[in-house]
Order: C-alpha cells, then structure tokens, then sequence
C-alpha cells in the first residue's frame, strides 16, 4: 500500500523541476555570467532598479558581499526596467551603482524578470518556486546545491536578521 501511494505521488506530482542555472545572463563588464558557474556556492540574486525608493539597499548587498564573499556567497544584481524605474542604459547603471554605492558586485546587464519575456532563470525560478518578483530588490536565495532556498520582497533588508541567517546557513562555521 505505501508502494503505491509513493508510485501515486510520483505520477501525479511529476519529477522536480529544475532551475535553470546554465541561462546567460549579459554582464554589466561585458562577456557573460551563468548561476552554473557558482556551483556549490550559495547565490543571492536581486532585481534591481536605480531609481527606485529601495535603491540604498544597494548598500547592504555590498555589505553582505563585502562580509560573506570570502566564505562563499555571491551576490548577483540584475538590474531590470520592468517596473519603469531603471536608468536607460547599462553604461549609466554602471556608473550610478559605482559612484554612489561603490558597488564591485557581479552585475547583469537589464534584463527581463517578470512576465513571457522574463530571463528563462527567472521563468525557471516562477514554475519551481511560484516566486515571481512583484517589484524591485525582491531575493532569491539559491543553495549551494542550486535550489531555492527562500524568496524575499522588497522590505527585507539585505542585512536584516532574516536574511543574514539564512545565508549563514550555507556558509562554513
């Protein structure tokens, strides 16, 4: 009977979906980036927008780089203009994000993250996770073994306690 109802769940649940970390992504600096090559690395990843009332979290995702890249973590911003609130282009991304943040973080280039044009990462993560961003500097935070370990809106704070413990969690002692 507990045969069956495992044969039962597997047919009716269908196999895992999986994230796709082999997706490019353009880099800011040119060439490109893929969450693959950060395997067995924990990856925060964050939509973001310049002109946008959470931009100054920029300056807890470089804290958090600045604090956890040694023992692991990445943080990955991918600025994004589907909310109308990135600048026009990714030469004025740069530069906004260096001159007032001082940002050395790995950055895309803008990038579709919402709707049938979103980067097929993000797809991939609204099919697995049913995690959509619903505005600017929502987080995903993807485990060292390339799932998603949680999601986040825009009003956790990079440095806040939820956050921080969630990374530590992946990260050596």
């Amino acid at each position: 009977m507990r045969y069956l109802a495992i044969l039962f769940t597997l047919i009716w649940v269908g196999p895992a979906l999986a994230l796709d970390l082999d997706a490019e992504f353009g880099n800011i600096d040119g060439g490109t980036l893929k969450l693959s090559d950060w395997a067995g690395r924990p990856v925060l990843v964050v939509n973001t927008a310049s002109q946008c009332g959470f931009t100054g979290q920029y300056e807890g995702l470089q804290a958090l780089h600045d604090t956890y890249s040694a023992l692991g973590l990445v943080v990955l911003t991918v600025p994004s203009d589907d909310f109308r609130q990135e600048l026009a282009t990714e030469k004025e991304v740069k530069e906004f994000c260096e001159i007032n943040y001082g940002l050395t973080l790995p950055m895309t280039t803008i990038t579709p993250v919402t709707g049938p044009n979103a980067h097929p990462f993000y797809a991939s993560v609204a099919q697995e996770a049913r995690f959509e961003p619903s505005w600017n500097f929502n987080k995903i935070l993807i485990s060292p073994d390339g799932t998603v370990a949680g999601t986040y809106g825009s009003a956790t704070r990079p440095l806040s306690p939820k956050m921080t413990s969630a990374i530590e969690a992946f990260l050596p002692k």
